[in-house]
């Protein structure tokens, strides 16, 4: 792919990443995001269908990055949830997509799902290797729980701050503490 035309994706990246976690699927609009790219309206569907052909390739890029930038391994889990805690804090649209593809599918099968299940697969692959002393619980489980406890504070920012205060370095090191803590209880059989 030219240079001109990785630089045009990438910037509809970011417009389109912006627009779908601010307004998801059905209040985004295509419009503004050509604007806020400096791309032609007509390329974005050229590139991609349709605004939900842009969405899911949009979502895809974001859990790709995260997968690179957060790869689970066998080690530490305390380490793992840390990284990916940052990653969350850093990346707050990624929850924002990631909820936004829930309200638009429900139950219903989601685009890229056998890849995506394969990717989930690799991180329970790896829990199921993690330092762990004699829990309880399965990889799976342990797996779903752990991206729940990163990722729903990051999901419901107003419930967080109700909750935990005002959004600030205090809230993200007491939060943080927390997450590690409660990963250490679900690692460790009492």
């Amino acid at each position: 792919m030219p240079r001109d035309a990785e630089a045009t994706k990438a910037r509809i990246f970011a417009a389109a990443s912006a627009e779908f976690a601010a307004h998801g699927v059905a209040g985004a609009r295509v419009e503004r995001i050509a604007r806020a790219a400096n791309a032609n309206k007509q390329l974005i569907y050229a590139y991609f269908g349709d605004k939900e052909g842009l969405f899911n390739a949009v979502l895809q890029h974001a859990l790709r990055e995260l997968a690179d930038a957060v790869p689970a391994s066998g080690g530490d889990v305390e380490d793992y949830v840390d990284r990916l805690f940052d990653y969350h804090a850093e990346h707050p649209e990624v929850c924002r997509l990631l909820l936004w593809e829930a309200l638009e599918y429900g139950d219903r099968p989601v685009p890229s799902e056998p890849e995506r299940t394969a990717h989930y697969q690799d991180k329970v692959d790896a829990m199921a290797t993690a330092d762990r002393t004699g829990d309880a619980l399965a990889p799976d489980v342990l797996t779903l729980l752990l991206l729940g406890l990163v990722g729903w504070p990051n999901a419901v920012p107003q419930v967080r701050r109700m909750l935990l205060g005002p959004d600030g370095p205090d809230q993200r090191d007491r939060l943080r503490a927390a997450v590690r803590v409660a990963a250490r209880r679900l690692t460790t059989r009492p």
